[in-house]
């Protein structure tokens, strides 16, 4: 039996084994690392350990570090007050401005992931103070980042572009482009339909917070007897009422000067990242730790809010990829599709190797890897060169939602408090099973089957 084939046998066991039992499969990529590495291909473990993802490390830990302290401080409580007045406190848009800066963010040359770390937090934020399914919001962000991915200025498009440029076809950048943010768009809107976005239309978030407040008052009739009320605000209810006035509730000694801090923070880790194009992990670590310097109270327990378990789960999951990588699992996979000999088929297999791999690792490598696959069946000229292209492109960046992508990733790292985890992560895990199954066919067969580009 050849290596490649027992690497797939050990990945089906680790999710079988990850299904059966309570282990976080990170833990057990891990091993499976190990034991393909060292035992049937050889590795040394420093060998092994070079595949582990440092970089998305430091980016998970960084952002939801940083975000922690936002969090602690009350400053994510401003951003999601002024954000909601942007939209005149209407819920069912809140999503969809979450959707555009996204993808504005990504056309303009921001790495998806490096827009994502940015809006999800306060994206998820929003969901949790305004009873907006957390799922549909932080899908929504991502498909945003993927909507803007394929810009003609973007990275992902300026590599795509490139690679077909290099190979002498006739493609259009526009066409790329547009296909790509038409599908994502698409899927945004029946995910809104699904997932409660018409029960938001006509909702305001004032509306919300008085209906909370008058909720706790008829659970406590001992607030009555003590004439105690709750005020309702756009962000939320806090109370009780001070019988001398209806101000705010006072803030901690510092608090003020934490949370302009931690504003002036968040811009800079956006314009030094996406800006100058500094990496995301280390400018918001370095952001988080200088917080926690000025503002030591602020920062409290925020370190245990970082989502250590999807740290694991990713880390442990890229590992293996990488091992599989040097066991030639994903070359034997496509030499098979290529010695099919029907271009067309052969189009959609290619299609749904870059969504399957695309899923667990970098989807930046996976498109410089496929595309220069499926040269030999464009010089062919029985396929569509841009469609197959567009199609491609697509499938291996639409299942950047899965929970082992970076972008899944961080959308889990920033889960609202109060969150079922374990529910959190089933869902995204189920929506990303069908979009991995369901995006590349979609994809193949409304852009490579008709022949129409």
């Amino acid at each position: 039996m050849s290596v490649a084939l027992v690497s797939i046998i050990i990945l089906a066991v680790m999710f079988i084994i990850a299904t059966m039992f309570p282990i976080n499969m990170g833990a057990l990529a891990f091993v499976g690392a190990f034991l393909l590495g060292a035992v049937f291909l050889g590795m040394d473990t420093k060998d092994i350990l070079a595949s582990f993802p440092g970089g998305l490390f430091l980016t998970l830990v960084g952002v939801t570090y940083l975000f922690a302290i936002a969090q602690n401080n009350g400053t994510i409580d401003i951003l999601v007050d002024k954000a909601v007045k942007l939209v005149d406190s209407r819920i069912s848009l809140i999503p969809w401005v979450m959707f555009a800066i996204t993808a504005a963010i990504t056309a303009i040359g921001a790495l998806g992931p490096a827009a994502v770390a940015i809006i999800a937090p306060i994206g998820l934020n929003f969901a949790q103070r305004y009873k907006i399914n957390p799922l549909m919001m932080g899908m929504l962000i991502v498909h945003g980042a993927q909507a803007g991915g394929f810009s003609p200025i973007a990275v992902y498009g300026v590599i795509v572009n490139g690679l077909i440029e290099e190979a002498g076809f006739d493609f259009s950048p526009t066409a790329l482009f547009l296909t790509s943010f038409i599908f994502n768009l698409v899927i945004a809107i029946v995910l809104f339909l699904v997932l409660g976005g018409r029960q938001l239309a006509g909702q305001r978030a004032g509306a919300i917070a008085e209906r909370v407040a008058e909720a706790r008052l008829k659970v406590s009739a001992g607030a009555h007897a003590a004439d105690v009320d709750f005020k309702g605000s756009g962000s939320g209810t806090y109370g009780p009422r001070d019988p001398a006035g209806d101000g705010a509730a006072p803030k901690a000694p510092g608090q003020r000067f934490g949370q302009t801090m931690t504003i002036i923070g968040l811009i800079a880790l956006a314009v030094i990242a996406l800006g100058f194009k500094v990496d995301v992990g280390f400018v918001s670590i370095t952001i988080a730790v200088f917080l926690a310097l000025v503002n030591p109270a602020g920062q409290k327990g925020a370190v245990n809010k970082i989502s250590w378990s999807t740290v694991l789960l990713i880390c442990g999951m890229l590992t293996f990829v990488g091992v599989l990588e040097e066991a030639g699992t994903i070359e034997y996979v496509s030499n098979g599709v290529a010695n099919l000999g029907a271009p067309l088929l052969a189009g959609l297999l290619i299609c749904y190797i870059g969504a399957v791999v695309s899923a667990f690792a970098s989807s930046t490598a996976i498109l410089a890897a496929l595309i220069p696959l499926a040269i030999p069946f464009l010089n062919t000229g029985s396929i569509s060169a841009t469609g197959l292209i567009c199609a491609l492109a697509i499938a291996s960046t639409v299942v950047d939602v899965s929970p082992f992508s970076t972008n899944g990733a961080l959308v889990l790292a920033n889960a609202p408090e109060g969150t079922d985890k374990d529910r959190f992560y089933k869902q995204v895990l189920g929506y990303g099973g069908i979009v991995v199954l369901a995006g590349p066919v979609l994809a193949w067969a409304l852009l490579v089957l008709p022949g129409w580009l």
